[in-house]
């Protein structure tokens, strides 16, 4: 019988490995079991009605049980904490959808979220953290850059954005959550004069920043896309694979403002990409048109969500975050308004 001797520097890494994977399943339990009993411990603050330490006799029962509490188990039971514990089953209520959350999202990742006074932009930051895995700096970074405002999802109406939260939590992502209006290009370090061959290049040269800036899922495929049809050539600009999605994403970059022949010349390319480039199972071709700005009557009257083409600005310099803070609330009010307006039944006596 022949026996195979394992090289010791490969059982050391398999070992390794099995050690790894071990301390992560453990840490990952402890970190599920802490979260929860810090939601049961509100729950049980909640009865109190000590939550925010109302009146002076409620802020020193709080104050005397985080002293209490700190002596006998450490850090992490402080009155600070305490009180942020104080909101986290107040705003995340329903224990099945926690206990969801904590297989991806620690402690740290739900801190990040309390402070967040829209519960609509706190549940979508709660499920993006789950899908696509953010580390514990991310979630700041994202609601630091207005991801939710940005996404075309909160432009809808409450009750559309929470169905489409529930769709996201049965695993189904729509392009109302991977789109974004506009993109923060301002890593590419363009300024003054530039060529669309210029803003090209930059993306490519600062591909994962673009990537980042994209969002989970997008995979990059192709530059200067070659499609022939009769005698002549078009080249699209970016092509990219969105994983969530299952769909081929056409991306032309524009340095002037939208205009309608726009949508012509997406339309071609994404016929063009049907017929000849998307694979078996794949959802049809999206197209995206990253331009310098857009009308929004101009887009509203093109439908041009009909025709799987989404338009967004994109900015090489940022101005300054009350600024676009401002913008995107008042594009985000602006459009609910007018989806109030259109909707069934509203005009009828």
């Amino acid at each position: 019988m022949t026996h195979t001797t394992t090289h010791p520097n490969s059982l050391l890494m398999e070992i390794r490995a099995l050690i790894e994977d071990a301390r992560h399943q453990v840490a990952h339990a402890a970190n599920a079991g802490l979260t929860i009993a810090y939601w049961r411990i509100d729950k049980r603050l909640l009865r109190e009605n000590l939550t925010d330490g109302r009146g002076d006799y409620g802020q020193k029962i709080l104050a005397s049980l985080a002293q209490q509490l700190e002596l006998e188990y450490g850090k992490g039971f402080s009155y600070l904490d305490l009180t942020r514990m104080g909101r986290f089953a107040e705003l995340f209520p329903d224990e099945r959808i926690l206990v969801s959350l904590i297989q991806e999202l620690t402690w740290t990742h739900f801190i990040a979220l309390l402070p967040l006074k829209d519960p609509l932009a706190r549940e979508f930051y709660a499920e993006m953290c789950r899908v696509e895995r953010w580390s514990v700096r991310i979630p700041r970074q994202k609601i630091n850059g207005m991801l939710f405002e940005r996404t075309a999802l909160s432009k809808n109406s409450e009750e559309v954005v929470r169905q489409e939260l529930a769709t996201l939590r049965e695993g189904k992502m729509t392009p109302d959550m991977v789109f974004r209006d506009p993109y923060l290009l301002n890593f590419l370090g363009l300024s003054g004069a530039y060529s669309e061959k210029d803003l090209e290049m930059a993306i490519l040269r600062e591909m994962e920043s673009f990537l980042l800036e994209m969002g989970n899922g997008f995979c990059f495929v192709e530059r200067q896309k070659r499609m022939s049809v009769g005698k002549d050539d078009f080249y699209l600009d970016l092509l990219f694979y969105h994983r969530h999605l299952h769909r081929l994403v056409a991306i032309e970059l524009k340095l002037e403002s939208f205009q309608p022949s726009h949508k012509g010349q997406m339309e071609l390319y994404l016929r063009w990409l049907d017929k000849h480039e998307r694979a078996a199972g794949e959802e049809p071709p999206l197209g995206l048109i990253l331009c310098a700005s857009a009308d929004a009557e101009q887009i509203e009257l093109l439908q041009l969500d009909d025709a799987s083409i989404r338009i967004a600005e994109y900015l090489v310099e940022l101005p300054p975050v009350a600024v676009l803070r401002d913008r995107l609330h008042r594009a985000i009010e602006h459009a609910r308004e007018r989806i109030a307006l259109t909707a069934p039944g509203d005009n009828q006596a």
